[in-house]
């Protein structure tokens, strides 16, 4: 049993690409994030196409699921976010898709941990980012005079990434776990009891991750952009909007 699980755990090559004598080995969390990619690009073409002005069916619930956002995104950044909603709703958007992967037969990238660090740099260079834009570059640099500010771009990053990166573990050898016991102890197959499970640990717990991720990246940048100067203290201020 143990070895069964710690092959599920194992993050596997999917296939070796041979460039000018050089062998480099492709994750297959990198082969899953380019086939969440082509459904992501291929849905939003679909989803989108033959757009009406006043929506029925399929336009109602893409406008639905972008409002949504919308109104989530905003409720935290204000109207200033906006530019910023992009990045944030294809953040979760890809979250979610990733974290569901397992329900079709796939490994979900985020069970890979370069998969969630790289994630989690890019949320907090997006966080950088905007503080930039808001502040300007001077401002941006002047913030680091706060030793709070050095360890926040530290500790943030290894939250955000460990974070995601347990949680689906967590959820994934759970999941294991019950079909082993299903199949060598009980000695019946991994049939109908699992997917009960799976409707927390593969979607509920997958969603969840998601939002909590892009959640948190949402509060770092309102606190970024948001940071002001008084007395020689820093004080940081998020506005509960509602």
């Amino acid at each position: 049993m143990a070895e069964e699980l710690m092959e599920g755990m194992d993050n596997h090559t999917a296939f070796t690409l041979h460039l000018g004598g050089l062998d480099i080995p492709i994750a297959e969390s990198c082969v899953v994030t380019w086939i969440i990619m082509a459904v992501i690009v291929l849905l939003s073409i679909i989803l989108t196409h033959k757009l009406k002005k006043v929506p029925t069916g399929k336009q109602c619930m893409i406008e639905g699921i972008i409002s949504w956002l919308d109104k989530l995104f905003l409720d935290i950044l204000g109207d200033k976010g906006r530019k910023y909603l992009p990045f944030l709703e294809t953040l979760i958007i890809y979250l979610a898709f990733a974290n569901l992967m397992g329900l079709f037969g796939f490994v979900p990238p985020t069970k890979d941990i370069n998969v969630t660090a790289a994630l989690a740099g890019m949320a907090i260079i997006f966080v950088q980012l905007a503080f930039i834009i808001e502040k300007g570059p001077l401002k941006w640099l002047k913030s680091f005079l706060n030793p709070i500010n050095v360890l926040d771009l530290i500790t943030r990053p290894l939250s955000l990434c460990m974070r995601l990166f347990g949680n689906i573990l967590g959820a994934f050898v759970v999941m294991e776990l019950i079909k082993l016991v299903f199949t060598a102890v009980i000695g019946i197959p991994a049939i109908g009891v699992p997917v009960i499970f799976s409707l927390y640990f593969d979607i509920f717990d997958g969603l969840l991750q998601a939002y909590i991720f892009v959640f948190l990246t949402t509060l770092y940048m309102t606190e970024a952009m948001e940071e002001e100067e008084h007395g020689g203290k820093k004080l940081k201020k998020v506005r509960s909007r509602r």
